[in-house]
């Protein structure tokens, strides 16, 4: 017997924020997307091992979920969601973490890794256009393009500098492979689960899998030190409640283009978290980015928005 839909529960994927609630949506996902790096710098700087930091974030992640379920007394989706939501969370959430960790333990530098993921939304709009009809126009390649070379004037002084193996740069690529998969995949199945529902089975499966692979290699321990605790809180609250949410949602009202374009604004987002957080002073080409990859995101939106009157 199926499960009947329920009437307060309507296909997500045609809740389009208006004017005002995107702008400040996108800005908060910009923000809070960012926060994540600055958690893991926090977990380093305490000598979390990572994939403990992981681990531990998922699970305290997950049980916050579960337990807002329960209080809410919200309905619990069948086999089919989870199938669907739990392969999302696999690819947006579990594969894409590990594989950038694991890409930065192999060598690769945190700013080459940022380079290479600063590709994903050049490899959604041309995936979005064949899969969801969402075409990219020449001013929206444009945009990209801009964009793509801000965020490499942000990270043009770490480059050329960590000496990894050419097989360490892979698993980057694998990184923004595996979210733009989940983000198309997001648009494409049109699913019906609210964003407590999404959130929480993409939580639960992320999790399991982060476990796992701690468990075999032998940190699935709970973090020992308050430092440590801190920085998965902040991973939990700033980077998960806020950030992914804030793209899962996004990601509904305006696109998967849309949707990764803003994340151009990463890294030199997070250039002003690291100034905040560690005091870590910003460089007059840090700025030149942060400027640039403005100009080629607004350019991006303004072609999509027009491409959507028209």
């Amino acid at each position: 017997m199926t499960e009947p839909p329920a009437p307060h529960e309507p296909d997500a994927s045609r809740g389009r924020l208006g004017p005002v609630a995107i702008v400040v949506a996108s800005v908060a996902l910009v923000v809070t997307w960012s926060s994540g790096f600055v958690g893991a710098e926090l977990a380093a700087r305490a000598g979390g091992e990572p994939i403990t930091v992981l681990a531990w974030r998922f699970v305290v992640l997950a049980g916050l979920l579960v337990g807002a379920m329960l209080v809410l007394r919200r309905r619990w989706p069948g086999p089919g969601s989870w199938l669907r939501q739990g392969t999302i969370g696999l690819l947006s959430q579990a594969a894409y973490l590990l594989l950038i960790f694991e890409g930065v333990r192999a060598g690769v530098d945190g700013g080459t890794a940022a380079l290479i993921a600063a590709l994903q939304p050049m490899l959604v709009a041309t995936v979005a256009g064949r899969v969801l009809g969402e075409r990219a126009t020449g001013w929206m390649w444009g945009g990209m393009v801009v964009g793509l070379a801000g965020v490499a004037l942000v990270v043009s002084g770490a480059l050329g500098g960590d000496g990894a193996p050419l097989w360490a740069y892979l698993l980057p690529f694998g990184a923004v492979l595996a979210l733009g998969a989940g983000t198309v995949l997001q648009r494409r199945w049109h699913l019906h689960d609210d964003l407590l529902q999404t959130i929480t089975m993409q939580a639960l499966v992320a999790g399991a899998s982060f476990m796992l692979v701690a468990m075999l290699r032998g940190h699935a321990t709970p973090p020992s030190t308050g430092d440590v605790w801190f920085a998965v809180l902040w991973l939990v609250v700033l980077a998960s409640l806020g950030g992914y949410v804030l793209f899962v949602t996004v990601n509904r009202s305006h696109g998967a283009t849309f949707v990764s374009t803003m994340l151009y604004l990463t890294p030199p987002t997070t250039m002003l978290w690291v100034l905040l957080v560690f005091g870590v002073p910003v460089t007059p080409l840090g700025i030149a980015g942060l400027a640039v990859a403005a100009v080629g995101v607004a350019i991006v939106l303004v072609a999509q928005h027009r491409a959507g009157r028209r």
